[in-house]
C-alpha cells in the first residue's frame, strides 16, 4: 500500500534512523479554545472553598451545613448542578452514597460514604465508551483517624478536584459522542473505599471505560527537603503487567515482550503525546509503576478491575505539607494549606486533562484485530488491522519507539487498513491508532502475531 502524508506530519524517510520525535502537530482549535478557558484564579477559588469547610475527613461530620465531608459533598454538588444548566440537559449530576462495613483498621464503624458524580451523556446512543476522571474529595491530618481537627487538603486532594470540576464546568458546554464521567470520590485516605466502589459498579455494569485518570496532588512544586522546584514536569504512573491478566494474555505478553505496553501504559504514553501537542512549558515524567512506592491512589481499584488506569501526581511531593497537623516547628510551617500552592502549575496541568479527556472524547474508536504478519522472516514489518465501527475514520497512524524508549519517536500515517513498514519487528515496538480529519486519536492498539 502507499504511505500518504498527512497535513502538518513529517516526512518518513524509508530506512532512517529514529532521530526525533515526529509527532502529529495538526490541532483542534476547539481544545486550544476550551484549554484557553482554565484560569488559574478559578482553580485557587476552589481550592480556598474546598478549604473552608475545616475538615473534609472522610468520618467527619456530614449534617452541618458548613463543616465537614457533608457540607463539601452537597457544596460540590450543587456546583455540578450549575453547571448543567448550559449542557442543554446532558449533564446530570448525584451524591452516589453506599455503605462500607467496620474494617478494624481505618473505618471503625459501619459507615455511610459517597461520591460525588456528574455524568456528561453523550450524543451518539451507539457508542458505549466511557471516560473517567477524579480526585478525591477527603483530607486528613498527621493521625488518619483524627476527624476532628482542621486537615485543609488544599493540595492533597483539593488540588486534583478543582482540575476535575474546572474540566467539567468547560467540557459540558460541548457534544461529545459517549458519555464522560466527573467524580469527587470518597474514602481515599481510609482505604480507597470510594474508587473502589465505583470501579466495583463500573465492572458490574459492564461499562466500558477506555480510559480512567486520576488527579492526586498536583498543585506543588516545591519539594521538602531538597528544596527542588519544578512546575514543568509532571509524574504519569501506569502500571506494567496487568492485575487482570488471563492465562492466554499472559502466554501472549510474554510471546510478544509487552511488558511495557499494558492498556494503563499506552494511555500513560497517549497522555504525554497530547500533553506535547496542546500544553506549553509542560512535560509528562512517565513513571514505570502503578503509583510511588509502596504507596497507592484510587486508580488501582480500576487498575485491579481491568480498566486502563493511571495517576498523575506533582514531580516533588512536599512531605511537610501533606498529611500533617498544622502547627511551626523549629521555624518550619507545617499543614496542607492554599498559600503553599503553585496554582500556575496546577493549571497547565488541569490543561494537561483538558487535552487528553476532549480529544479522546471526540476520538473514533481504536482498530480492531491490530496484528504484524509474522508468516516471513524480513526486515520489514507488516501490520493490519480492521477499521472500527462509529465515527469515520479519516486514517490511522503508525506509532513506532525502539525497545528501550519509554515513549512513541515517529509515526506513519496510513489511509488503508494495511501497512508494510521499513521497521523491523526485532527492533521496534509499534501501535496503531485510528485518527479524525481534524487529528483526534484514538488509545493505540497493541499489534498481536498473524501466522
Amino acid at each position: 500500500m502507499k504511505l500518504h502524508p498527512i497535513i502538518y506530519l513529517s516526512f518518513i524517510f524509508f530506512f532512517s534512523p529514529i532521530i526525533t520525535s515526529a509527532q502529529t502537530i495538526l490541532k483542534d482549535p476547539e481544545i486550544d479554545k476550551m484549554i484557553a478557558e482554565v484560569k488559574t484564579e478559578n482553580l485557587e477559588t476552589t481550592v480556598r472553598k474546598l478549604v473552608s469547610f475545616g475538615t473534609r475527613h472522610t468520618l467527619s461530620d456530614t449534617k452541618s451545613k458548613t463543616r465537614g465531608i457533608g457540607a463539601a459533598q452537597r457544596w460540590l454538588k450543587s456546583e455540578f448542578d450549575k453547571y448543567a444548566l448550559e449542557s442543554n440537559g446532558r449533564l446530570t449530576a448525584t451524591i452516589d452514597y453506599f455503605t462500607v462495613k467496620a474494617d478494624g483498621k481505618r473505618i471503625t464503624v459501619d459507615s455511610q460514604l459517597g461520591n460525588v458524580m456528574a455524568t456528561l451523556k453523550g450524543t451518539d446512543p451507539t457508542d458505549d465508551r466511557v471516560l473517567i476522571i477524579s480526585g478525591h474529595l477527603d483530607s486528613r491530618v498527621s493521625d488518619v483517624m483524627n476527624s476532628k481537627s482542621d486537615a485543609p487538603g488544599a493540595n492533597d486532594d483539593g488540588s486534583g478536584v478543582a482540575a476535575m470540576m474546572e474540566l467539567a464546568k468547560i467540557m459540558s458546554k460541548r457534544e461529545f459522542p459517549f458519555t464522560l464521567i466527573f467524580v469527587a470520590v470518597t474514602g481515599e485516605e481510609q482505604g480507597l473505599y470510594g474508587a473502589r466502589h465505583l470501579a466495583e459498579l463500573a465492572k458490574k455494569s459492564k461499562w466500558n471505560v477506555i480510559a480512567m485518570i486520576n488527579n492526586d496532588m498536583i498543585g506543588n512544586s516545591l519539594s521538602s527537603g531538597t528544596l527542588l522546584r519544578d512546575n514543568t514536569q509532571v509524574r504519569v504512573f501506569s502500571e506494567t503487567i496487568p492485575y487482570l491478566e488471563t492465562e492466554e494474555e499472559a502466554k501472549m505478553r510474554k510471546a510478544t515482550n509487552r511488558d511495557n505496553d499494558s492498556p494503563s501504559r499506552l494511555l500513560a504514553r497517549y497522555i504525554k503525546t497530547t500533553t506535547n501537542q496542546y500544553v506549553n512549558q509542560l512535560d509528562i515524567n512517565l513513571v514505570y509503576r502503578n503509583d510511588r512506592f509502596l504507596r497507592g491512589g484510587d486508580h488501582t481499584p480500576f487498575s485491579q478491575n481491568g480498566f486502563p488506569a493511571i495517576r498523575f501526581c506533582e514531580m516533588n511531593e512536599n512531605h511537610d505539607h501533606q498529611h500533617q497537623d498544622i502547627r511551626t516547628e523549629n521555624g518550619i510551617k507545617y499543614g496542607d494549606l492554599p498559600d503553599f500552592m503553585d496554582f500556575e502549575y496546577l493549571r497547565k496541568i488541569s490543561c494537561s486533562n483538558l487535552a487528553v479527556f476532549s480529544n479522546l472524547g471526540w476520538s473514533p474508536k481504536a482498530p480492531t484485530n491490530v496484528g504484524i504478519e509474522v508468516k516471513e522472516l524480513t526486515n520489514f514489518s507488516t501490520l493490519t488491522w480492521k477499521a472500527p465501527e462509529g465515527k469515520k475514520v479519516y486514517g490511522y497512524q503508525i506509532l513506532i519507539r525502539e525497545t528501550a524508549s519509554s515513549h512513541w519517536e515517529k509515526t506513519i500515517f496510513v489511509k488503508d487498513t494495511k501497512a508494510e513498514i521499513p521497521y523491523s519487528k526485532d527492533n521496534f515496538f509499534f501501535a496503531v491508532q485510528s485518527v479524525d480529519e481534524l487529528g483526534h486519536a484514538s488509545i493505540p492498539v497493541f499489534p498481536i502475531p498473524i501466522r
